[in-house]
């Protein structure tokens, strides 16, 4: 059952961030119940990707980077996080889902808001497994 919330909350954290910034967007339809029909699977798709490369890459990228967080004071990790949905763009585009991040900034941006939602999801949800 986590895992299924899991999937969920980073695929509203996506779906939010596709939402408002127009340089992170999935391919197809923009309006009504077939852009819900087209892009459902693919947003599944994304958060799937993104939860992989979070439990994965992200670690190892956090230990080889520690002095920059250190140094930064903790800032670094927001570079890190905006790498990593470049990362998940760039895997998704190789796996054929449609779904686009331009650029650094945008990434930046979109990281940070997909970090605040699923905050946000998991507060109110809460963690089953305390």
């Amino acid at each position: 059952m986590r895992i299924v919330t899991w999937l969920l909350t980073y695929a509203a954290g996506v779906a939010v961030a596709a939402w408002l910034l127009g340089g992170i967007r999935f391919d197809g339809p923009v309006r009504g119940t077939a852009e819900l029909q087209e892009k459902a699977l693919p947003l599944l798709g994304v958060a799937l990707i993104l939860g992989l490369v979070s439990m994965i890459v992200k670690p190892v990228v956090k230990l080889l980077s520690l002095p920059f967080i250190i140094v930064t004071i903790g800032l670094f990790l927001l570079v890190i996080n905006a790498l990593m949905l470049m990362l998940t763009g760039w895997i998704a585009g190789r796996v054929d889902l449609g779904f686009h991040v331009d650029g650094f900034w945008t990434a930046l941006l979109g990281s940070i808001v997909i970090t605040l939602v699923t905050w946000g999801v998991d507060s109110v949800i809460g963690d089953d497994d305390r």
